[in-house]
């Protein structure tokens, strides 16, 4: 059986995340076989597995850092957020339905045996597990049957690291707070702190580092500094959104809709040179961009609505007026359309006028697509006509179907728009082999359900080389991004600095020594 580590923090965004991603790093260079769990994510950032389960997309990122597939194991309980009061509750791999907070603090304690059946499994095929832990262990209203922080450390018997975010300010304190909340017996399972995100010089930090320790009788592992690295972030505090407000050469803006879900779909966008993705909240922020996206959403029709209320969609139609283009991934896709109908109540019921771009509608249906796919992109028009025939892999996960008014309609006596093409994608199903057509355009305005479509070397290439040649600008023919080499480069230099601002020797002696 494996040995095991595990990275808690003392709330949400100290940097669990990519401390877990770059152990597992470390360790996979150091020659161990290892693998990440988290037992519970709540994200909208979600992934499909090879064999069609659907997973948080940190686990993936570190499994990645680990050299080794994404696995269902690696996050058996995953909460995706549908409205301020509910949630969609997907169990290894599985959606079982959508529930109440309350619903599912009592509904949790039936997931223990799945939790530590899929640990247990992972376990027996690694020599070390990298867990990482929730919000914070100190959410006392919350520790009853917790199950991912202390609840997971003291059922897997693993040492635990607490993490810190200085950046943030109060870092002692909420450390040290984080400690003295914690019961007695829980207390022993921390055996560091780490102090994340510093910017300066570390010596200032030490006089404040020594009483830490003394007030807590728990060493102090390390001062990680504040990182410029380019890794996938986990939930919607993401800097992505906030970072990004100079306005490039090329400017794409992608819409943040309230239940924003797959944003990292963009994260290979920023590699155009001369170009800025910038996350629009506010008509106001909008402007003049040159290409227009609207991502994926948890809840569709009310992510659509908040569109249409605060001004967006009008500045969108606007944008499509001058001839520029959208692109609609997923749920943006499903907003494209003329309608929207959710028969089965899959989020809130009713029909709904889409936005009226693609001759097209959308069914909510009850059973979630969940798939990964290769596929080539057919014949395309309008200013990506360049992606014609060009190779893409990503994957589906959606409730709805979208089809042309004209297969929908054919007793109303409607007809497909001129130029309005169906199935600009030809798809191959990983998990059936069967082959689909998916997505659709009209002039300058395309959707297509496939997260990741934008990750092929040659389809970011074909992109850029567009709104370049649109706005006059040369375009480098060296311009070219492998976007796996430089992920594994990232993950290299996250590693390089762990090791640099960590006490690996002790880390090492921890996991060993175990609880």
């Amino acid at each position: 059986m494996a040995k095991s580590i595990m990275i808690q923090g003392t709330m949400s965004n100290a940097g669990k995340s990519l401390l877990t991603a770059g152990l597992c790093r470390i360790f996979v260079q150091d020659g161990y076989k290892v693998a990440p769990f988290k037992s519970q994510n709540m994200a909208l950032n979600s992934y499909i597995t090879a064999d069609g389960f659907e997973m948080g997309r940190a686990q993936v990122v570190q499994a990645e850092a680990a050299k080794i597939a994404p696995d269902i194991r690696m996050n058996p309980i995953l909460i995706k957020p549908t409205s301020d009061q509910g949630s969609q509750i997907i169990v290894e791999g599985r959606p079982v339905g959508n529930m109440t907070a309350a619903q599912y603090f009592e509904y949790k304690l039936e997931l223990k045996p799945k939790i530590m059946a899929a640990y247990q499994s992972l376990s027996k095929e690694n020599d070390i597990i990298v867990i990482e832990g929730a919000g914070s262990p100190a959410e006392i209203n919350l520790k009853k049957n917790d199950i991912v922080n202390m609840g997971m450390a003291q059922l897997a018997k693993a040492p635990v690291l607490l993490a810190g975010d200085i950046d943030r300010g109060g870092v002692f304190a909420s450390l040290y707070g984080t400690v003295m909340l914690l019961e007695e017996q829980e207390r022993k399972y921390i055996k560091g702190t780490i102090i994340n995100k510093f910017r300066g010089d570390v010596n200032i930090l030490k006089p404040g580092l020594d009483m830490l320790r003394n007030l807590i009788n728990i060493p102090v592992v390390g001062v990680v500094p504040y990182l410029a690295i380019d890794i996938e972030d986990e939930d919607s505090l993401s800097e992505r959104f906030t970072k990004n407000r100079t306005i490039g050469l090329i400017d794409i803006a992608v819409i943040k809709l309230p239940r924003i879900s797959n944003f990292t779909d963009f994260n290979a966008l920023e590699h155009i040179e001369n170009a800025s993705v910038r996350y629009i909240s506010k008509a106001s922020e909008l402007r003049n961009p040159d290409l227009i996206i609207i991502p994926g959403s948890k809840n569709t029709m009310s992510d659509l609505k908040w569109m249409r209320e605060n001004g967006l969609e009008t500045l969108i139609h606007k944008h499509v007026a001058k001839n520029k283009p959208v692109f609609g991934i997923c749920g943006g896709y499903q907003m494209l359309c003329e309608r929207l109908s959710d028969p089965f109540e899959v989020e809130q019921g009713g029909e709904m006028l889409g936005m009226g771009l693609l001759k097209a509608g959308t069914v909510f249906e009850k059973e979630k697509t969940r798939t990964r796919v290769t596929g080539v992109f057919g014949t395309v028009g309008g200013i990506f006509k360049g992606l014609s025939g060009k190779k893409f892999e990503g994957y589906e996960i959606h409730m709805g179907q979208t089809e042309l008014l004209q297969s929908m309609d054919r007793l109303e006596g409607k007809r497909e728009e001129e130029g309005c093409e169906i199935s600009p994608l030809s798809i191959l199903t990983e998990n059936s082999g069967l082959e689909k057509h998916d997505g659709m355009s009209r002039g300058n305005i395309y959707g297509s359900y496939v997260h990741g479509i934008f990750d092929s070397d040659e389809v970011l290439f074909e992109i850029a080389d567009a709104l370049m040649r649109e706005k006059g600008i040369m375009h480098s023919e060296e311009f070219s991004i492998n976007i796996k080499e430089y992920k594994e480069q990232q993950y290299d230099i996250l590693a390089d600095a762990l090791r640099k601002s960590l006490d690996m020797k002790y880390i090492y002696s921890v996991i060993e020594e175990g609880i």
